[in-house]
């Protein structure tokens, strides 16, 4: 079940990912908006980008759907359109009218919104199930153009006919305990939004915050967090509350831990602790981008991963209580920020710089004292057994590469794969935004020493045949290069 919800949580990153170009749209468009109130070109840019955020439930029914399907075929994508587009005009107001033989007026308020991300997450995974059931059945030779993948859209429309059925009962009350929910830690007020970033925090290891975040960021409560703000719609200083405490803590709370864990590095593995705390501050600074920088110490020091997530928490419940506001659309780093000064209902974002310059100190010299305090084993400061382990991988890397003329990227692809244990040992190979995901026959078999070699910032088992390799923003690129590796 874990490992299920750790798929489906990487499978929303998929149409997470898009959400930038909505930012960036909208985000220009409202900075020529604060000089030309009539341009044109501005209201082209706003639009397009409303758009996309318009039309969340779908990117997420075609995303989810191949993300979680087994060979993420864009067969199973279109499925999920499928089915996104069958229960949405069962259940909208005028079907649901038309089932129940009354006024539109009269319907429950819940199907006015059944074109939500709730919806589409559902429609997608629905979508995966009947690709992984369906994609590969053959159909008697008269139904023979029918098989296989063609059969994935018919089966999953004929499915979602049924849940369809089951959500006009099911949905009024599920829509309203998701809103209680919501409107529990909306009326907590900026306690609320403390508790938020609090646990927030502590799901990333599980994968299962993305799950929280589509409470409170998209439109499955009535919050709509991000959407909202970049329409500008809803109240000043109230509307992007969820999203404004993150900026203090990824552009300045975290890469100011990073500088924290390298000055408190062994002296002979600073400059090895300096490039990957570099590398991974920026990353949170510059883009948001924060898991290569908290799993390198998530594991190795749990006590400071708790620390840090009580600082989120501290963070978004004083950014709430004084309403200072800006957004994001896929993470809270200087870009979004950028983009998000230039929305009308972004209330003295300024101030979040004043709040992240407080919590950088904060960040420094707290985790600082706690390392030296505890002797906490962050990167660069692992036992010796840990570092000669790591420094005989570097030598053994050095003599592998010298003379060669591979790609840094196939390298790192080519070493971390050897380390899993190769074709006889690794099943399948998936990647979300920063990690790899990987399933092995084996666990004893993995040699984590070889892959932490390659300088990677991060390793996590999560179970018997489970394993992730925090890479960082160029996982993709390394997934790439091992699948390259096991076609061979």
């Amino acid at each position: 079940m874990m490992k299920y919800l750790q798929n489906l949580g990487r499978s929303l990153m998929l149409p997470v990912a898009v959400l930038p170009a909505a930012a960036i749209l909208i985000g220009i468009g409202n900075w020529i908006l604060n000089f030309a109130a009539d341009s044109t070109i501005a209201t082209f840019l706003t639009n397009g980008g409303l758009a996309i955020i318009g039309n969340l439930g779908i990117l997420f029914a075609v995303g989810v759907a191949i993300g979680m399907s087994k060979e993420q075929d864009g067969a199973a994508g279109l499925s999920g359109l499928v089915a996104f587009l069958v229960v949405t005009n069962l259940l909208n107001v005028g079907g649901v009218a038309g089932l129940q033989g009354i006024e539109e007026s009269s319907v429950n308020p819940a199907f006015e919104s059944i074109e939500n991300v709730f919806i589409g997450i559902l429609s997608g995974i629905v979508a995966s199930m009947m690709y992984n059931r369906f994609s590969e059945v053959r159909l008697p030779d008269a139904l023979a153009f029918f098989s296989g993948k063609r059969l994935v859209p018919i089966m999953s429309a004929a499915a979602m006919m049924v849940v369809s059925a089951a959500l006009f009962f099911v949905w009024p009350v599920v829509y309203s305990g998701l809103v209680s929910f919501g409107t529990g830690i909306s009326d907590l007020g900026a306690f609320g939004a403390g508790l938020y970033g609090f646990f927030n925090r502590l799901l990333i290891p599980t994968g299962l915050h993305h799950a929280l975040n589509s409470v409170f960021w998209f439109n499955v409560a009535g919050i709509d967090d991000i959407a909202n703000f970049w329409a500008s719609e809803g109240e000043k200083g109230i509307t992007g509350r969820y999203l404004a405490g993150y900026f203090p803590i990824m552009m300045f709370g975290l890469p100011a831990a990073a500088l924290a864990m390298y000055h408190t590095a062994k002296t002979k593995r600073k400059k090895q602790t300096a490039s990957l705390m570099m590398a991974a501050g920026f990353a949170s600074f510059f883009t948001g981008v924060t898991e290569p920088l908290e799993f390198s110490f998530m594991f190795l020091a749990p006590l400071l991963y708790v620390v840090h997530a009580a600082l989120t928490g501290l963070s978004m419940a004083i950014a709430a209580m004084f309403e200072w506001t800006a957004g994001f659309s896929f993470s809270a780093g200087l870009v979004d920020y950028t983009l998000s000064l230039g929305v009308p209902i972004a209330n003295q974002p300024l101030m979040l710089v004043v709040q992240g310059l407080v919590f950088g100190v904060i960040y420094y010299f707290l985790f600082r004292f706690l390392i030296v305090k505890f002797d906490l084993k962050t990167p660069g400061r692992e036992d010796d057994a840990d570092e000669q382990g790591e420094e005989v991988g570097e030598a053994e890397s050095l003599d592998a590469t010298d003379g060669a003329e591979k790609d840094e990227t196939a390298e790192m692809a080519e070493k971390i794969y050897e380390g899993l244990g190769g074709d006889e040992n690794v099943t399948t190979v998936d990647n979300c935004v920063s990690r790899l995901r990987l399933e092995v026959n084996d666990m004893d078999k993995v040699d984590q020493d070889k892959i932490k070699s390659t300088g990677v910032p991060g390793i996590n088992v999560v179970g018997k045949h489970n394993i992730q390799v925090v890479v960082g923003t160029q996982v993709q690129f390394v997934a790439d290069e091992i699948r390259k590796l096991r076609k061979k």
